[in-house]
């Protein structure tokens, strides 16, 4: 498949997936929520360092109830901020009830500009393979921001199963996940 080809395939994919994903009641994204929280409790404990997380949006996995138990045992967070449209992604340290303000898309980002680097990271997914590569919205920020990233943070994507895929038809861009995390486990790459 020729890279124009991929681009509208994988265009079309996003819809589908973010349509289905949509279409899980409320209730059944909390359900389905639950094994996530717990799978990736699991992952982050013992290892040191901030978790970059991020602000749900669209139906996607809500990671923040597992944020409010983090932080209530000690862990550190982040939200990631769109600087620059063709760069990497800033995170901002930030905790429940830190304030917030409208950033990219309208989704809230960290008021204080406090910048830090997380030593893990969770990627909301659109789409995953086998082989560990997320489908996003298409704009490139989480890749970026990994191939940025020195040391490189463990990458976490998280989702609900229905959105595996047989493959993403992985670009050079592409940079895998190194844990996939839905509802039905965790799969390390």
């Amino acid at each position: 498949m020729g890279s124009i080809e991929v681009k509208t395939w994988r265009r079309a994919e996003r819809e589908r997936l973010i349509a289905l994903r949509m279409a899980m009641s409320p209730a059944e994204r909390r359900a389905k929520g639950e094994p996530i929280a717990a799978a990736v409790r699991e992952i982050v404990a013992g290892r040191p360092g901030i978790l970059g997380i991020y602000w749900p949006f669209r139906a996607e996995f809500d990671p923040r109830p597992l944020v409010d138990t983090l932080v209530a045992a000690g862990r550190e967070v982040a939200l990631p901020v769109v600087i620059d449209k063709k760069g990497p992604l800033e995170y901002r340290a930030w905790a429940p009830g830190d304030p917030l303000t409208a950033g990219v898309w309208d989704i809230p980002i960290p008021e204080r500009r406090e910048i830090v680097l997380p030593t893990m990271v969770l990627a909301p997914l659109v789409g995953f393979d086998r082989a560990g590569y997320r489908l996003g919205y298409g704009g490139g920020y989480f890749d970026r921001t990994l191939g940025a990233m020195d040391p490189r943070p463990l990458a976490i994507g998280v989702g609900f199963a229905c959105q595996a895929i047989d493959t993403i038809y992985p670009q050079p861009f592409d940079i895998a996940m190194d844990v996939i995390v839905t509802e039905a486990g965790a799969v390390r790459r």
